[in-house]
């Protein structure tokens, strides 16, 4: 997905996605020196997101293990 930054509203940036819906995103988690008409693009890193869960998974079925 890509988002298009509109404009600043104070700590705020309005970015626009491709069917025009806009988002206020804290301006804090992008780049330093981003601007207006920059264009930021959004993935979803499915690999990552697998091994977070499957790590996390194991850390509650050890809590579960040691919690009997």
């Amino acid at each position: 997905m890509k988002l298009i930054i509109d404009r600043f509203e104070g700590n705020i940036a309005v970015a626009e996605i491709e069917d025009g819906t806009t988002l206020n995103i804290p301006k804090a988690i992008l780049d330093e020196e981003c601007a207006e008409g920059d264009i930021y693009e959004i993935v979803f890193l499915k690999k990552e997101t697998f091994k977070r869960r499957r790590k996390i998974q194991k850390l509650k079925d050890h809590l579960m293990e040691n919690s009997l």
